[in-house]
């Protein structure tokens, strides 16, 4: 029989076990260090996320590193302008720590942006603006992508050959200024061209079908975006008799089908840009701008131009397929 002072020993070892594990799991003992999780809304210009691959890697990488909360929001109607102001507007009133925009429309955004009156920061991709509400901005230098598809037009211009440029809207981010770097250089070397703007891309296919029949004579042509270069190429790709009378096809942008297709020869060139850099960039910015440490920036990628023989020398690999 148990004297009763190793009762009371070891009913107080009970009592005091059960003390000790009641404080740890309440706290009391060791605080646990509350993780701020930063949410961050990214709303982009397309009703799809298709021509966003790389981005959204390097997106979805650097909320892992930096353990913020991403939303990735697409458009119903593609480069609807006045809808991607709601979707703004609807992630801000619903608390979002900050937002990453890829404007449809540069210009119109930024307006929109001074009525809304963001209380978070506000980084834009694909489009820069001198504005007070957007802290950063992330994007190629859309001139200088366009003055080298020009250069490369030129070399392979045939005399009297007319040049047609392709795009979906000039109001759109970048085609204004891409054009205008394409144009500096048609310009200088007196090469005729003409400009054919379609948001569907049906006036790309007549001015395709008709260098056939009545036969307007062969042209060469740049896509001033990626939606017009990844709709050129589909149409060429369809059949030969297209690639017999459009003698190049230059453009802006990269997803895995185009890259393929310039791997084929469908496409002659085309500028790009690290996507995958750019999607980590805008959340760690974001992440930095919701802690206040930072002034506000601009980060121009370098343009890097590919052509079938870049892309088979394995140079631009990990740009282009990230974390494979």
């Amino acid at each position: 029989n148990m004297p009763r002072r190793e009762k009371m020993l070891l009913c107080a070892g009970a009592v005091f076990l059960v003390l000790l594990f009641l404080m740890s799991s309440t706290d009391l003992i060791i605080k646990e260090r509350a993780v701020q999780i930063d949410s961050i809304s990214v709303i982009l210009s397309e009703d799809t996320d298709d021509y966003y691959q790389n981005f959204r890697k390097g997106m979805e990488k650097a909320a892992t590193d930096l353990r913020s909360d991403v939303r990735l929001i697409t458009l119903y109607d593609r480069k609807d302008q006045d809808q991607q102001v709601e979707l703004t507007a609807r992630e801000i009133r619903d608390g979002a720590g900050a937002v990453v925009i890829e404007p449809a429309e540069e210009k119109a955004a930024v307006m929109a942006l001074e009525s809304l009156n963001p209380g978070c920061p506000v980084i834009f991709v694909s489009a820069s603006s001198p504005s007070d509400f957007v802290t950063d901005s992330i994007l190629i230098d859309y001139f200088e992508a366009g003055r080298i598809l020009g250069e490369k037009a030129a070399e392979k211009n045939l005399p009297g050959e007319k040049v047609c440029l392709f795009a979906q809207g000039m109001a759109y981010n970048g085609v204004q200024d891409a054009y205008e770097g394409v144009c500096s250089v048609l310009n200088d070397q007196g090469i005729s061209y003409e400009l054919y703007v379609d948001k569907e891309g049906k006036a790309f296919r007549k001015v395709i079908e008709n260098t056939v029949y009545p036969g307007t004579g062969p042209v060469e042509v740049v896509a001033l975006d990626v939606q017009s270069l990844d709709r050129t190429a589909s149409i060429l790709n369809e059949s030969s008799v297209y690639r017999d009378h459009v003698s190049a096809l230059y453009g802006i942008g990269s997803t895995t089908g185009i890259l393929n297709l310039l791997d084929q020869g469908i496409i002659d060139g085309l500028v790009t840009y690290d996507q995958f850099s750019q999607g980590y960039l805008s959340i760690k910015k974001a992440v930095e701008a919701i802690h206040g440490s930072r002034q506000k920036q601009e980060t121009l990628l370098d343009p890097v131009y590919l052509d079938q023989q870049e892309l088979a020398s394995g140079a631009y690999e990990k740009m282009l397929y990230p974390m494979e």
